[in-house]
């Protein structure tokens, strides 16, 4: 950690390694960030996306393999920075299928990585931040954390677990100038929809009043804005999903 420059800001990405991760990892750096970013699986990639970015932005950019839903290695990680300025907490995963066939294993999984994580990043960030007197954390969430989908149970009560994590949390650090806000995100194409076939995405795309699917890197420049959004703005499910929903 001795790359990073104290008097630099820090922004945290978790689950960075691809899709709108990485999209947001480009972002903050050209903004300027240093970078802390994480993946579960994909180190070799993720350390090539921090060679790629420092190398174009003259940034510090630091992978590590964490993962999102383990407590113990996302706090050994997370006890080690000097500084956050910016925490996103990206990382996610799905599960499509019918609830009855869900395994407890699988649940468990997917409430791990998209709501868990969410407590286990924030409770060594918040002090951090609390000591700078400021702070942002922004949750990527999910429409479906908004109106619920159907063979997606626990993915949907996971986002909207998410969304009142972020209401509530908003709340507790107001008065300390910490803002806490999510992006409920739409059909945005990346590898998440791999599990979709071609005819199911054409269909989708026509539900769409926008008739495309959205970009990683639209979503990485509305986390930006709301990292630089008034002080007054906190709390909120910021929708981007093309009029879909």
């Amino acid at each position: 950690m001795n790359r990073l420059n104290k008097n630099l800001k820090v922004a945290v990405i978790t689950g960075a390694s691809r899709g709108i991760g990485a999209a947001l990892a480009e972002t903050f750096a050209g903004a300027g960030y240093q970078l802390i970013l994480t993946c579960n699986k994909s180190l070799p990639l993720l350390e090539q996306l921090a060679e790629k970015l420092e190398n174009r932005y003259q940034v510090t950019c630091l992978a590590y393999q964490a993962d999102a839903g383990n407590y113990e290695q996302i706090a050994a990680l997370m006890q080690t920075l000097p500084r956050v300025d910016v925490l996103i907490n990206n990382a996610g995963i799905s599960h499509v299928g019918l609830l009855t066939d869900m395994t407890c294993e699988e649940w468990h999984r997917v409430m791990n990585v998209n709501l868990n994580a969410c407590f286990y990043t924030c409770k060594h960030a918040i002090p951090l931040m609390l000591r700078e007197h400021q702070g942002r954390i922004i949750n990527i969430s999910s429409v479906w954390g908004n109106v619920g989908a159907s063979t997606e149970v626990a993915y949907s009560a996971s986002k909207g677990g998410m969304n009142s994590f972020t209401k509530a949390l908003a709340k507790e650090l107001a008065p300390s100038n910490i803002q806490v806000n999510a992006i409920a995100c739409g059909v945005i194409d990346t590898d998440m929809n791999a599990c979709f076939s071609p005819e199911d995405m054409e269909q989708l795309t026509c539900e769409i009043p926008a008739d495309r699917l959205g970009k990683a890197e639209e979503v990485a420049r509305l986390a930006l804005q709301l990292s630089k959004a008034p002080e007054y703005l906190t709390g909120q499910i910021i929708t981007i999903d093309g009029g879909w929903c």
